[in-house]
């Protein structure tokens, strides 16, 4: 609260001094001032609006992944954000994993394992991982139902981590389970 008084003291001095000059500027023209703040409030509205959904479209217009059955090709083009992304499926739940080829497991992130019902309390910290945040414990666990794009990929071991992990990571052990695993310019093509 100490860091902030200063803040909170200089908006409420410049709330009152802007309050002030409008109620100048528009004495006697209250209708004109009310027509006016609202049309600013609404501008406002719609800026914190587009603020707040610029992360839905971002994820809207992501690219999608490919997937080719009858070929046993899956190909993954490169997002905005220089990576590549595979959905799976596990439990009925879809998860969004980006591609690591420098992990040498699968973790989940704080986020999915939540949706996936993992209960974190339970689990047996018992390993660790370095991170690019630092190291941080880790507990093994097992993922049924792993489907991609309907297609059953069985069981899959991975690991949650107790620190902060905002995308859940898909490392070799995922990826052997193509034979091939190629980049062609823009796209990561895996192979079956």
């Amino acid at each position: 609260m100490d860091d902030n008084l200063p803040r909170i003291i200089y908006l409420v001095i410049l709330s009152a001094a802007v309050g002030a000059w409008v109620m100048v500027e528009y004495r006697g023209r209250m209708g004109q001032m009310m027509r006016a703040a609202a049309a600013w409030g609404l501008i406002f509205i719609g800026v914190a609006a587009g603020y707040g959904l610029w992360a839905d479209l971002r994820t809207e217009l992501a690219p999608r992944q490919t997937v080719i059955a009858e070929e046993g090709r899956i190909e993954l083009p490169r997002a905005q954000d220089g990576h590549y992304y595979l959905t799976l499926t596990i439990q009925d739940t879809p998860v969004r994993f980006m591609i690591d080829t420098g992990a040498s497991t699968v973790v989940l992130s704080d986020r999915d394992s939540e949706r996936l019902g993992i209960d974190r309390t339970k689990l047996a910290f018992t390993g660790s991982a370095r991170t690019a945040n630092g190291t941080i414990r880790t507990a093994r666990i097992t993922l049924d139902n792993v489907a991609l794009d309907g297609i059953p990929e069985g069981r899959l071991p991975a690991w949650v981590g107790d620190g902060p992990l905002d995308v859940s990571l898909l490392g070799m052990d995922y990826l052997s389970r193509f034979a091939r695993v190629e980049i062609a310019r823009d796209r990561l093509i895996l192979h079956r």
